[in-house]
C-alpha cells in the first residue's frame, strides 16, 4: 500500500512516501524536497548472529548522475567508487544512527541511500539521515528512533533552516545537526571565524527543526502497524561475574594510575590474561566474556576517578599535554612541520602547484575544481600495530576533511596567492585527537611554506564524563582511552578570533545547553593555549617561498584576445610554454597565470602577454621596436607581437629623406611615437616626433 505525507519545512514542501518503491527491503521510503529525491532502503540479515565486538552497520550514500541529467565521465561511463562527498555523507548518516540499534541485535544491517533526482537547489546529503531513520523505523529492524538531521546557515546575521545551495554561498557557517526529540547527538560544521555563542545559538535553532522532523515521522508511523523483531539479550552469567569480582577485588584501581599509553594497555592486557588463566579450568569457553567484564570494570573505575579530577595521565581537567613543534623538517618540501602533543604526533608537508594541479571533481553538479587539498594518512604503526593497508579508509577521509575545513577560512584567495595547495598529514603516533594535531601542523606547514595565511589555526578535542546523577567533568585534550570511555567527543578548531570547524558526537541523552556552552568556552581556552605555543615556534608566515617552490606570475588580457593568444589548436600557447619552460593557464575572464622555476622566463612570458594585449593609443611612445618590412613610402615597425605600424618616409627625420633604406634596414630597433590610430585600426608612427630640435 502506497502511503504519502507532506509538510512545509524551511519554506519548501517535504514529502515522505513508502510502499511504492523497493518493497522487498525490510523498510524503504522516498524523501522529496523541492525536486530533490532520495530513495532509501534498509535491510538486515535474517535469524540471529553472534556478537562480533562491533555493530555491523553499512551505510552507502550514492549520488546517481542521472539524478541531474548527466552522464558520468571516464572510460566506463558509469558510477565508480564513492567520491569524497559521498563518503562524508555516509559518515554523517552513520554516526547518529549507529548508537540507536537495540542491545543484543548483532545482525548485518545495511542502508542504501540513492539520490535519484537533484534540482541543484536543495542539497540531498542532509536528508539521508531523515530517510534512513524513517526506513528503519517502519521496518522490522529493532531501532530506537526516529532521529533527523538539518542544515543551519546564517545570512546577514539571520539563521536559516536548510538553506539552498545558492544561499549557502552567502552564509558564514554551514552546520549539520542530528538529534532526537530530546537532544542533539551530532554536530558537523565549517565556519568563517564564528564565536562560541553564535554556534550555540545555531545548535538551539537547529534542534527546533529536528523536533519538527521527528514529530513528522512519528505522526506517519502512528498510522502503521510496525512489528519489530524479537531480540534475544544474552543472559548475564552471574556466577562468572562473581568469580571475577573475587579475583579482581582491590586490584582495578592500580591499573588506572597515571602512566603512558603502552604501559596502560600492557598492564590491563596482562592483568586480564592472568584472570583468564585462573578461571580457565572452571570457565574454559568464557575468555571473551571475562575480558569484556574486566574492561568494563576498568572503564568504570577510570570514569569515577576522572569525575573526581584524576585523569588517566595525571593531568587536571583543563591542562593540554606538552607540545613540541619543529618547522622546515623536510629539506625539499615547500613547507613542513611536526606537531607533537603528548603521545600524538603528526608530520605535515605543504606543496605548492599551479592551476593545472587542481583536483578535477566530476559529480552530479557537473565538473568543478578544487584548489586546496588536505590528505590525512593513518598507518598502523602509529598505534604500534602491524596491519596491511590496501585502500583509503572512510575514517581517513573524514579526518582529512575536518582538518581541511578548519584550515580553509585562513587561506588567501586565488587572486592574492595564485597557487594550488596540497597538505599531507602523516600520523606518526596516535593517542587521541590526531585530526586536531593535523590542523595545528597544517597551519604551521603553511606558514613555513610562506603562504600568507590570515590567521594561525589550532584545534583541540574535548571530552565529557557524566554519571547517572548528572555529575560531570569536561576534559580538555582527551586521550584515546578517554575518548573510548567518555560520553562526548567534541573537536573544535579555529583562531584567536573564532571557530572555523567543529565536530561533535554525544553518547548520552539530555545533554544541556549549559554544559555545551561550558565545553565550548573550555575548548577556546585550550585552543588559545595551543596557538600561543605555535606562536613561539613561528609567529607569521615566511616572507619568501621555498627555493624549491614554483614561481608564479599573473596577468590579464581582453576576452576577445584569448583565442588569438592561444592560437589555432593551441599552437601559440604551446610554443610559449615549450620555449620558456613554463605552465600557462588562461581563464574565461581573461585572467592568466604563468608558473615555472625561472623567474626570468616567467617575466619574459608576462612581457609577451603585455605586449600582445597592448591597445595602441595616439601619443604613446614605444621603445626598441623592430623594423620588419621596408617599402618605397615607409617602413613597417612591430610595436607588439600582433601589431605593426607604419613610419611614413616623411616621419623618419626632420630633414627630407630620399630613400627609406638610407636610414632604416630590416631588423633595426627604433623608438617611435604613435601619431594616429584610424577607425580601421591602422597605426601611423613617427620617429622624427621624438627627435630634438
Amino acid at each position: 500500500m502506497n502511503l504519502k505525507k507532506q509538510i512545509e519545512f524551511g519554506g519548501r514542501k517535504l514529502t515522505l512516501e513508502t510502499g511504492h518503491l523497493a518493497k522487498q527491503a525490510s523498510g524503504s521510503c522516498v524523501v522529496t524536497y523541492g525536486e530533490t529525491m532520495l530513495l532509501v532502503a534498509a535491510t538486515a540479515s535474517k535469524g540471529e548472529e553472534e556478537d562480533r565486538g562491533f555493530f555491523p552497520l553499512s551505510v552507502e550514500y550514492r549520488e546517481k548522475y542521472y539524478a541531474s541529467g548527466k552522464i558520468p565521465g571516464g572510460f566506463f561511463k558509469r558510477e565508480a567508487r564513492p567520491s569524497e562527498k559521498e563518503i562524508l555523507a555516509s559518515r554523517l548518516t552513520d554516526r547518529p544512527l549507529r548508537p540507536l540499534f537495540a542491545d543484543g541485535f548483532n545482525n548485518e544491517t545495511r542502508l542504501d541511500i540513492n539520490v535519484i533526482s537533484y534540482d541543484e537547489v536543495n542539497e540531498p546529503d542532509v536528508f539521508a539521515a531523515l530517510g534512513a531513520s524513517f526506513a528503519l523505523s517502519l521496518s522490522d529492524i529493532p531501532f530506537n528512533g526516529p532521529i533527523a538531521s538539518v542544515r543551519v546557515g546564517r545570512i546577514d546575521g539571520n539563521l536559516v533552516m536548510n538553506p539552498t545551495k545558492e544561499q549557502m554561498l552567502e552564509s558564514d557557517f554551514d552546520l549539520v545537526l542530528s538529534g532526537s526529540e530530546e537532544s542533539i547527538v551530532m554536530v558537523e560544521g565549517k565556519c568563517d571565524f564564528v564565536s562560541e555563542e553564535d554556534i550555540l545559538m545555531a545548535i538551539q535553532y537547529g534542534h527546533e527543526g529536528i523536533k519538527e522532523l521527528v514529530e513528522f515521522q512519528n505522526n506517519f508511523l502512528s498510522e502503521m502497524n510496525v512489528v519489530k523483531r524479537d531480540v534475544s539479550v544474552k543472559e548475564v552469567n552471574t556466577d562468572l561475574n562473581s568469580s571475577i569480582d573475587k579475583l579482581v577485588e582491590g586490584k582495578i584501581s592500580d591499573l588506572n594510575n597515571p602512566k603512558d599509553k603502552h604501559s596502560r594497555y600492557s598492564d590491563v592486557d596482562n592483568f586480564i590474561s592472568s584472570i583468564i588463566e585462573q578461571l580457565d579450568e572452571e570457565y574454559p569457553d568464557s575468555k571473551s566474556e571475562i575480558k569484556s567484564y574486566i574492561d568494563g570494570l576498568v572503564a568504570q573505575d577510570l570514569r569515577e576517578k576522572t569525575l573526581s579530577g584524576n585523569r588517566a595521565d595525571g593531568r587536571d581537567l583543563k591542562t593540554v599535554r606538552d607540545i613540541t613543534i619543529e618547522t622546515s623538517v623536510l629539506p625539499r618540501s615547500h613547507g613542513s612541520a611536526t606537531f607533537t602533543r603528548g603521545e600524538t604526533q603528526a608530520l605535515i608537508a605543504a606543496t605548492l602547484g599551479g592551476k593545472r594541479d587542481e583536483q578535477m571533481i566530476d559529480s552530479i553538479e557537473g565538473l568543478s575544481y578544487k584548489r586546496v587539498m588536505l590528505h590525512y594518512n593513518f598507518p598502523s604503526f602509529c598505534v604500534g600495530e602491524a596491519r596491511g593497508k590496501f585502500s583509503l579508509s572512510r575514517r581517513e577521509v573524514g579526518h582529512g576533511n575536518l582538518a581541511e575545513r578548519a584550515i580553509l577560512p585562513s587561506l588567501p584567495s586565488f587572486e592574492d596567492f595564485p597557487y594550488t595547495i596540497r597538505l599531507v598529514s602523516e600520523i606518526l603516533e596516535s593517542n587521541g585527537s590526531s585530526s586536531m594535531a593535523s590542523v595545528c601542523g597544517s597551519s604551521l606547514a603553511l606558514m613555513d611554506a610562506g603562504v600568507p595565511v590570515k590567521h594561525p589555526i589550532a584545534g583541540v578535542a574535548m571530552g565529557l564524563i557524566m554519571d547517572e546523577n548528572k555529575k560531570y567533568a569536561i576534559l580538555t585534550d582527551i586521550l584515546g582511552t578517554e575518548d573510548h570511555i567518555g560520553d562526548m567527543d567534541f573537536k573544535v578548531a579555529g583562531s584567536f578570533d573564532g571557530i572555523t570547524a567543529i565536530q561533535m558526537d554525544i553518547k548520552v541523552d539530555g545533554l544541556s545547553y549549559e554544559i555545551l556552552s561550558e565545553a565550548l568556552s573550555q575548548a577556546k581556552d585550550g585552543r588559545v593555549h595551543i596557538l600561543n605555543e605555535m606562536k613561539k615556534s613561528i609567529e607569521s608566515h615566511r616572507t619568501n617561498l621555498s627555493v624549491h617552490a614554483p614561481k608564479i606570475g599573473q596577468s590579464s588580457m581582453p576576452t576577445d584576445m584569448i583565442g588569438m593568444f592561444i592560437g589555432p589548436g593551441g599552437k601559440n600557447i604551446k610554443g610559449l610554454m615549450e620555449q620558456y619552460e613554463v605552465e600557462i593557464n588562461v581563464e574565461e575572464d581573461g585572467s592568466c597565470t604563468v608558473l615555472g622555476q625561472s623567474q626570468d622566463n616567467i617575466n619574459s612570458v608576462l612581457d609577451y602577454i603585455k605586449q600582445m594585449t597592448y591597445v595602441p593609443k595616439s601619443g604613446d611612445i614605444l621603445k626598441e621596436c623592430e623594423v620588419v618590412r621596408i617599402l618605397d613610402f615607409g617602413a613597417f615597425v612591430k610595436i607588439s607581437p600582433t601589431k605593426d605600424g607604419l613610419v611614413h618616409i616623411s616621419e623618419i627625420k626632420k630633414e627630407r629623406v630620399n630613400k627609406v633604406t638610407d636610414c632604416l634596414n630590416i631588423g633595426d630597433k627604433v623608438d617611435v611615437k604613435i601619431i594616429k590610430v584610424d577607425d580601421s585600426g591602422k597605426i601611423s608612427l613617427s620617429m622624427k616626433a621624438l627627435l630634438k630640435d
